[in-house]
C-alpha cells in the first residue's frame, strides 16, 4: 500500500535477533540517544553489526535494536536503513 495506511507490523520483521546487517546511512543522534550531543554521528554508512533485539514504535513499525560491534553503540534502526550482509559473504566464499 503506498497510501501510507499499511503498517509494518501486519508483516513478519525483515531481520532477526542474530543477523549481521550493515548500516545503509549515516545517523546522527536525533536526541534520543543518550550521552551524545544532538546531531553527533553515532553510526556511519557501512558500518556493521548484529540485531540484537526486535521492538515496535507507535504499533507501527519494527525498529531493530543493532550492535554496532566496531563502534561499541546499541542503535535502534528501521529496516530500511539496513542491509543484511551474512548472505552475501557466503556467496563470496
Amino acid at each position: 500500500m503506498s497510501d501510507g495506511t499499511h503498517f509494518e507490523l501486519w508483516d513478519e520483521p525483515v531481520y532477526q535477533r542474530g543477523d549481521k546487517v550493515m548500516a545503509l546511512r549515516d545517523v546522527r543522534n536525533d536526541g534520543t540517544y543518550p550521552g551524545s550531543r544532538i546531531g553527533e554521528f553515532l553510526i556511519r554508512k557501512g558500518e556493521w553489526g548484529y540485531v540484537s533485539q526486535v521492538g515496535t514504535y507507535l504499533n507501527r513499525f519494527y525498529v531493530y535494536s543493532v550492535d554496532f560491534v566496531e563502534a561499541r553503540m546499541l542503535v535502534g534502526m528501521r529496516a530500511h536503513e539496513l542491509k543484511r550482509i551474512e548472505e552475501e559473504e557466503r556467496k563470496a566464499s
